[in-house]
């Protein structure tokens, strides 16, 4: 009896297995399957679950209920909607989303993406297109592909929303974020992202979806979602792997 094609498949893959055994995609440790984490390197991950900041996302240690929004959101409102993350940038977080970013491993951005999915849950039940923060052309030229496109792309597949690649450009170079003042920080991005014209009417009244893989200060995200607003976007939320958490 000949085999199906989905036994065939199931075959292959264990017989890669047996030669490639499935490691860890932070550590490198053994794991049971692919594009998974070992014990180790999931506990050091800060899951982001409510109670948290509605606007920011940040987590709080207390949950006193209510519709809870943190000091900084209410001192200095964001130009985005809503901003959401998986985890805290710390720990096997931060080591996933440096080796996607730096190191060339692309293959992450299925599983990081596919964890973005149940952290955006809300945020993508209201979008109408997904739109990825934006590399300058020469720095997209040295480090070869943009991280955060490669995370839209998966999170856009799985969640059957349309993703515009080309809506947004990063028409400035900056300087790091690191070590800067908020002024600062804000004139460092003043004019970095601009919409094209023919994305116009593409994001007419449009809900978008802004990925990225991680929010740190948010000063690029609201860059980005004032430029998306200004070329006619009707709300723009954040959606991004990890977020920076100050401990207060």
């Amino acid at each position: 009896m000949p085999l199906r094609e989905a036994d065939l498949a199931q075959s292959a893959r264990a017989g890669l297995a047996l030669i490639y055994p499935p490691s860890c995609i932070a550590c490198g440790a053994a794991v049971d399957r692919p594009q998974a984490l070992c014990a180790d390197c999931w506990s050091t991950i800060r899951f982001i679950d409510r109670p948290y900041c509605e606007r920011l996302g940040t987590p709080f240690a207390l949950d006193i209920g209510g519709t809870l929004h943190s000091p900084a959101a209410i001192a200095d409102p964001p130009v985005f909607q809503r901003a959401r993350a998986v985890a805290a940038y710390d720990g096997a977080a931060r080591s996933l989303v440096q080796k996607l970013k730096y190191n060339d491993r692309i293959e992450l951005a299925e599983a990081l993406g596919r964890m973005m999915l149940r952290a955006g849950a809300e945020l993508l039940a209201d979008a109408d297109l997904i739109v990825p923060v934006p590399l300058h052309r020469w720095r997209l030229w040295r480090r070869r592909f943009n991280q955060a496109a490669a995370l839209a792309q998966v999170v856009a597949r799985h969640a059957q929303i349309p993703c515009d690649m080309q809506a947004l450009r990063r028409v400035k170079i900056t300087r790091s974020q690191v070590g800067l003042t908020r002024s600062q920080r804000r004139d460092n991005l003043s004019g970095a992202f601009r919409v094209t014209e023919s994305a116009r009417l593409r994001l007419a009244q449009k809900r978008v979806l802004v990925i990225d893989d991680v929010v740190t200060t948010g000063s690029t995200a609201n860059a980005v979602a004032r430029a998306l607003l200004r070329g006619g976007a009707q709300t723009v939320d954040v959606l991004s792997f990890a977020c920076v958490v100050t401990e207060s």
